[in-house]
């Protein structure tokens, strides 16, 4: 199943809005707007606000509140980071934003151990069978990570 397409960084931010009060989260959004002020447009020259395509990049940090703690940096280029409890997911592709953050709060995301060699993983499931994968570097899991924990 493919995901509905996410054209702009704003359709994004109002389907994670959708997904807050569905889930009745506290939410706030930083916007940064222009070639100037997007975090990967360091080719950008000073005071240059639109891409030489004559577009206005934006990119945008949302927070939401509750547990876990997740936040996300959506960026011009169609991806996403997520970080949900300290772990960090890089290159998401912003249209499977949603469903991410589905799984998360929907409880369908858990955490795998193993002993050798030994790790933990945060595993977050999503429809048509792609898997978001990443391992849990913090030394003192939050309660939550050690909460949603399976056996491998």
């Amino acid at each position: 199943m493919q995901p509905p397409h996410l054209p702009t960084t704003e359709s994004a931010v109002r389907a994670i809005r959708e997904i807050a009060q569905e889930y009745r989260l506290t939410m706030s959004v930083t916007d940064d707007i222009g070639a100037d002020r997007t975090s990967r447009r360091t080719a950008a020259g000073i005071a240059t606000v639109l891409d030489p395509d004559g577009s206005l990049p934006h990119e945008a940090f949302v927070d939401l509140g509750g547990t876990p703690t997740v936040s996300v940096r959506l960026f011009p280029e169609d991806d996403a980071n997520i970080s949900v409890d300290h772990v960090e997911f890089h290159d998401v592709p912003r249209d499977a934003v949603p469903a991410f953050l589905r799984s998360v709060y929907g409880g369908l995301a858990y955490t795998k151990s193993r002993f050798f060699p030994p790790g933990l993983w945060l595993v977050v499931p999503l429809p048509g069978d792609t898997t978001h994968k990443e391992l849990v570097t913090l030394t003192n899991p939050s309660p939550w990570l050690l909460q949603i924990s399976r056996n491998a």
